[in-house]
C-alpha cells in the first residue's frame, strides 16, 4: 500500500497557511461548544463522542494494556486533532459546495473498494487509518469523502491543492462561516500552522483511489 501512497499538501496546512481568518473565540461567548462553524455549535460532548469512538477502536485493536498505554500516550493530542479534523470537514464542505462540487456515495465507494484492495481488505484499511492517521472505522467514509471533495474541488479551480486558488477557496469558505474556536482546545494560529503536526498525517497524505487520479503537489 505504501509503494502507491503519494504525499500530497492537503486542507489543513491550505487553511492555516493562506489566510488569517480562523478565529479563536472565548468559551463564555459559546457555552458547551468546542468550536462554531457558520452558526452551528460542535459541542464538547460531541467531540468527546468522536475522540471515545477512536479510543474503543484502539482498545479493541490492541487488548494488551502496556501497548494500548503506548499508543495512548503517543496520540495524546487526539482530542485536539479531533475537532480540528471536525471543523476542516465543514470548511471544506463550503467550499466545495459554494464551487457546485459534490461526492456521491458511490464515488466514495469506489475510492473505499480500491484501497481496500492494496490493504489487503476491509479490515486491513480500517486498521492502517486507525493506526496511521486515527481515523476510527466508523468515520473512514467521511474521511474518504473529504479526500474526493478535496480532490474535485481543486480539479473545479484549474489547480491543486499546493495552489493559492484551493487555499483562497478554503479562505473564502472559512471567512463565510466564521469558525470560532474554544482556546481550551488551541486556536487557529497561521504563524504557528496551528495543529498542523505528525498527529494528523492523513492530512498531507492522500492514497489514490483505484482509477483515480491523486491530489498531488
Amino acid at each position: 500500500m505504501h509503494r502507491r501512497r503519494r504525499t500530497a499538501l492537503v486542507l489543513t496546512a491550505a487553511i492555516v497557511a493562506a489566510a488569517p481568518l480562523l478565529t479563536a473565540c472565548g468559551s463564555e461567548a459559546h457555552p458547551g461548544a468546542a468550536a462554531v462553524v457558520g452558526g452551528q455549535r460542535i459541542t464538547v460532548a460531541q467531540l468527546e463522542s468522536r475522540v471515545e469512538e477512536v479510543r474503543r477502536a484502539q482498545r479493541a485493536a490492541v487488548p494488551d494494556e502496556t501497548q494500548y498505554q503506548q499508543v495512548v500516550s503517543s496520540t495524546s493530542s487526539l482530542t485536539r486533532d479531533t475537532l480540528h479534523n471536525m471543523v476542516l470537514d465543514r470548511v471544506l464542505h463550503r467550499a466545495a459546495r459554494d464551487k457546485g462540487v459534490t461526492v456521491t456515495r458511490a464515488e466514495t465507494q469506489r475510492m473505499r473498494a480500491g484501497l481496500e484492495q492494496q490493504a489487503g481488505g476491509g479490515k486491513g484499511l480500517e486498521t492502517a487509518w486507525l493506526q496511521k492517521y486515527g481515523i476510527a472505522p466508523a468515520r473512514l467514509d467521511d474521511n474518504l469523502r473529504l479526500q474526493l471533495e478535496a480532490q474535485k474541488l481543486a480539479a473545479e479551480l484549474g489547480t491543486d491543492t499546493s495552489q493559492p486558488a484551493f487555499w483562497q477557496a478554503l479562505s473564502k469558505a472559512s471567512t463565510e462561516l466564521h469558525v470560532d474556536l474554544n482556546p481550551r482546545y488551541g486556536s487557529w494560529d497561521v504563524q504557528k500552522s496551528s495543529r498542523v503536526d505528525a498527529k494528523t498525517p492523513w492530512v498531507r497524505e492522500v492514497t489514490a483511489a483505484a482509477g483515480g487520479q491523486p491530489v498531488t503537489t
